[in-house]
């Protein structure tokens, strides 16, 4: 599959990307990018809940992951990891996401948010496998 940018499926309108307030910009096979807005996704002491910055990290390794296996596949994540390193409170978070492997049963991607100014706000990654699509 090439690294142009992909057109995927339409994603749920009351899934949990929406729910976020998260915005896909780009998905390739080889990155994805994304933004969420802080405000709404937020812990008890006023800042971005880490939780939600795995959902946006999550959520665009997989769609490159997913672009990476084609009309044919699906990516599955099996296993996620996140450090923060930094707090935010306010205004949008941007997350790209970068293949580190993308081979024919598993690929890995790393992931970095970063807040407004381009600070890092968290880094994490992201493996998948990639398993044939089985007509249900």
């Amino acid at each position: 599959m090439s690294d142009a940018e992909v057109s995927l499926p339409p994603l749920p309108e009351d899934g949990l990307i929406a729910r976020m307030g998260i915005s896909i910009m780009t998905v390739t096979p080889d990155s994805a990018t994304g933004t969420m807005p802080v405000e709404g996704n937020t812990q008890p002491y006023g800042l971005l809940h880490g939780g939600a910055s795995a959902v946006l990290a999550e959520s665009l390794a997989s769609l490159a992951a997913a672009a990476h296996a084609g009309p044919d596949g699906i990516a599955v994540g099996v296993d996620l990891n996140m450090t923060h390193v930094r707090g935010a409170r306010h205004g949008i978070v941007t997350g790209v996401a970068t293949a580190i492997h993308r081979g024919r049963t598993v690929a890995a991607y790393s992931i970095e948010i970063t807040d407004e100014s381009g600070a890092t706000v968290s880094v994490g990654r992201l493996t998948c496998a990639i398993r044939p699509r089985h007509a249900t």
